[in-house]
C-alpha cells in the first residue's frame, strides 16, 4: 500500500490530541476516524437508496 501524506495543522492536532486513547497513536486516531467516516457513508447510502442501487437490491417504493 502507497504511504499517505497528511499534514495536520494546529486544529487538526488539537483534535487529534483529544482524540487520542491510552497507548494510541496518532495514526491510530486517524485510522479510528476513517472507520467512523466509512460508517457515516454506509448510513447515508442505506438512508437515501443508493446502497439499494449499489448491491442490486430491489426498490421498495
Amino acid at each position: 500500500m502507497a504511504d499517505i501524506a497528511f499534514r495536520a495543522n494546529a486544529e487538526d492536532e488539537r483534535i487529534i490530541r483529544t482524540a487520542l486513547r491510552e497507548g494510541e497513536r496518532p495514526s491510530d486516531v486517524l485510522r479510528r476516524a476513517l472507520r467512523l467516516m466509512q460508517r457515516e457513508m454506509w448510513h447515508d447510502r442505506l438512508v437515501s437508496g443508493t446502497f439499494r442501487t449499489i448491491e442490486g437490491l430491489p426498490d421498495e417504493h
